[in-house]
C-alpha cells in the first residue's frame, strides 16, 4: 500500500507475498479482496502486495534473502533491487494483513514513518524466509503497470497469531485463509491463477527454487521465460 506519488503510466517495481499455511497437510494461502473502486484489479481476490517505496532500500533487515533468491532477483533487473523488494514485501504484508515477518529486536536508528507500527511490535524485518518464486510484468494498456516479484513464505515464519488481522489497513477486505485446492473458485486475476499453479507444485518442497518463471509482457511481445532467458518447456 504505497502512498508515494508516481507517474501512473510508469512501470513500477512491486513485491507480492504468498503465505502458505499447513503446507504438508492441507495447504492454504492468505488472500483478500480489492475494493470495487480500486484502479488496479477491482473486486479481485489477490495476495498482499504493492509497489516498492523509495525508502525500502534503506530498511535494515535482520537477515538477508536466501542466496539463490538474491541471485535470481538480480537477473534482468536494475542492480541492487534485492533489499528494496524484500523490504517492500514485508511492509506490504504488515500493512495489508497486520502479520509480522520479522524477528525480535530493536531497530538501529530512527524508524521510518511507514514502519512505526511494525517496529512497535518489537520486531525487525527479516528476509531469510522469503523465497522468490515468480515474476510478472503487467501487460500494456492497463491503468497501472507493475514489474511484480512474488515471494513465497511459510506461515511458520510469521510472528504471532495467524488469524489476527486487527492491525491490517482497509485496502483488502475479506482477508482469509483459502485452501489451495479451492482458490480457483474465487474471482482471481489471470496471473494469480498462473502463480497458484507454481505454488501448488512447490507446496511440499521447502527449498527455494533454482529457477523462476518470468511472465514478461512488454510493448513488442509476451514471453513466458525462466530467468536467464531460458524459455519454459511446452506443456
Amino acid at each position: 500500500m504505497s502512498t508515494t506519488t508516481q507517474d501512473k503510466t510508469a512501470i513500477r517495481n512491486a513485491a507480492t507475498v504468498i503465505v502458505l499455511r499447513d503446507r504438508m497437510e492441507n495447504p492454504s494461502i492468505l488472500m483478500g479482496q480489492r475494493g470495487a473502486k480500486a484502479a488496479f484489479m477491482p473486486n479481485k481476490f489477490v495476495f498482499p502486495g504493492g509497489a516498492v517505496d523509495a525508502g525500502d532500500a534503506q530498511i535494515p533487515l535482520a537477515s538477508p534473502l536466501p542466496r539463490v533468491c538474491h541471485d535470481r532477483l538480480e537477473e534482468n533487473a536494475p542492480a541492487g533491487m534485492q533489499t528494496a523488494l524484500a523490504a517492500a514485501a514485508i511492509r506490504e504484508l504488515w500493512e495489508e494483513t497486520g502479520l509480522v515477518l520479522g524477528q525480535p529486536g530493536t531497530w538501529p536508528g530512527a524508524v521510518p514513518d511507514d514502519w512505526r507500527g511494525f517496529a512497535d511490535t518489537g520486531h525487525v524485518p527479516t528476509a531469510e524466509p522469503l523465497q522468490f518464486v515468480f515474476r510478472a510484468l503487467t501487460p500494456p494498456g492497463r491503468p497501472r503497470r507493475f514489474d511484480a516479484r512474488f515471494f513465497l513464505v511459510d506461515a511458520g515464519a510469521i510472528q504471532g497469531d495467524l488469524d489476527d488481522f486487527a492491525h491490517a489497513c482497509d485496502e483488502l477486505s475479506h482477508l482469509q485463509w483459502i485452501p489451495l485446492t479451492e482458490a480457483r473458485r474465487f474471482d482471481l486475476p489471470f496471473i494469480t491463477e498462473v502463480v497458484l499453479a507454481e505454488v501448488a507444485a512447490r507446496a511440499d518442497d521447502p527449498a527455494p527454487p533454482q529457477s523462476v518463471p518470468y511472465f514478461r509482457n512488454d510493448d513488442e511481445e509476451s514471453l513466458f521465460l525462466r530467468l536467464r532467458g531460458h524459455p519454459m518447456p511446452e506443456s
